[in-house]
């Protein structure tokens, strides 16, 4: 819901959708029969390259000119991981698949709106930064014993602020609960960003 409905639709307002998510995007078949070749040969450092597969097909669409569009009216089913294991795996493969994909999409960003530079940016630094911040609190902790009160409390108050203009714009008060997925998203996921980030030749 949220990368679809506030980061897909904020990008669309900017002028062109980072993403088209794997089960829900439609592509005119003359744009994509001119791509085919790219498309199905992927390569990075030399090695075949078989995953993100959705990403990369944007970001050849956008190289190529052509322009791609936000529908917030499609309804599409597709599998989701409903255990950790699958869960982190899914991950894995988008962040190495994000991070490669932006340095595809690099030289696309200068004639993009400025908007859509910091989202990119955002999206790719952002955890990082959030890592080294985490880091640097439990070292803080560790040497001095004192607690880090003030990086804490700004986490928790983005978070709940995030959770609370999403349950607003969704009118779903379940989303509050959200907030507690900034555990696993502190203590899981970034680690695993990191490891992503370390490995990005892996296919």
């Amino acid at each position: 819901w949220l990368a679809c409905n506030e980061e897909r639709a904020a990008q669309a307002r900017f002028g062109a959708v980072m993403c088209c998510c794997g089960p829900c995007a439609i592509y005119r078949r003359s744009a994509l029969a001119s791509l085919l070749d790219q498309y199905e040969s992927q390569y990075f450092r030399g090695k075949p390259s078989d995953f993100g597969e959705d990403r990369h097909l944007t970001i050849l669409m956008l190289k190529a000119g052509f322009r791609t569009e936000y529908v917030p009216s499609a309804i599409a089913a597709t599998v989701v991981p409903n255990k950790l294991g699958p869960y982190l795996r899914q991950q894995l493969r988008w962040a190495r698949s994000t991070f490669r994909d932006t340095l595809l999409g690099l030289r696309l960003l200068p004639n993009l709106n400025r908007f859509l530079t910091l989202d990119v940016v955002g999206q790719n630094l952002g955890p990082l930064l959030l890592a080294l911040s985490v880091l640097t609190g439990l070292a803080q902790l560790a040497l001095t014993g004192n607690v880090p009160w003030l990086p804490a409390l700004m986490i928790v108050a983005m978070t709940m602020i995030h959770c609370s203009v999403v349950a607003l714009r969704a009118r779903q008060l379940r989303f509050l609960g959200f907030s507690l997925h900034a555990f696993i998203s502190i203590f899981l996921l970034l680690p695993l960003k990191a490891y992503a980030l370390c490995t990005l030749s892996n296919s």
